[in-house]
């Protein structure tokens, strides 16, 4: 039986794994990574890393969809509710995928963060940073069981008022639609991307 629990630290690994796999020729990351040829996958996988290990040094959230053989098949990178600041071993962490990725690939990164950051809520809510489903267990509702999970705790959290995302594929559009999520913004990173902002609020839960 598919079960949707919290995953730890030392799984980090697995869960880079789905989301290489998930995120493999994702607009975003084709963008930021740029023209890497042999080498695109290593260097979508620090970028996975250092995504995913950012949730745990700042005691986020990572969910994961998990086989009876536990095995780690869709993951959700999410923000909690609130602020947070950085720290040395996340600066440090960041310093380092930098220099492997290269200036180049940063200021890519960076202008894409910019776009983003022009669609705020002030209320507090969660973020969800990124949805991903091994392309094995694609089509069997492991999205949606994420979703359901989160939108769930966003209710019961007293601090949230809902869930907020992005997405650069157009594709995606109709499918948050449906999960009750409202495009806020619009905003083209580059010739080549653009970025839809969704925000889903949610009834408070006593």
């Amino acid at each position: 039986m598919l079960e949707v629990n919290d995953l730890p630290p030392d799984r980090i690994d697995e869960v880079v794994d789905v989301l290489s796999d998930a995120f493999v020729n994702y607009p975003v990351m084709r963008f930021v990574i740029g023209q890497a040829g042999n080498r695109y996958a290593q260097r979508l996988r620090t970028l996975m890393h250092f995504f995913t290990a950012a949730r745990f040094v700042r005691d986020d959230l990572v969910m994961g969809v998990t086989t009876d053989e536990d095995k780690v098949v869709a993951v959700a990178n999410i923000n909690r509710p609130g602020e947070r600041g950085s720290s040395s071993s996340l600066d440090e962490l960041r310093e380092q995928v930098w220099r492997e990725l290269g200036d180049a690939a940063r200021s890519r990164y960076e202008a894409y963060g910019e776009a983003t950051r022009q669609f705020v809520i002030e209320q507090p809510h969660y973020h969800l940073a990124m949805l991903g489903v091994r392309s094995s267990y694609a089509g069997q509702g492991l999205a949606r069981r994420l979703l359901d999970v989160l939108h769930e705790r966003s209710c019961r959290d007293r601090e949230s008022r809902g869930v907020t995302l992005n997405t650069e594929d157009a594709r995606n559009l109709p499918f948050y639609q449906h999960f009750g999520y409202r495009v806020i913004g619009q905003a083209r990173v580059s010739d080549e991307l653009q970025t839809w902002a969704f925000y889903r609020a949610d009834a408070q839960v006593t």
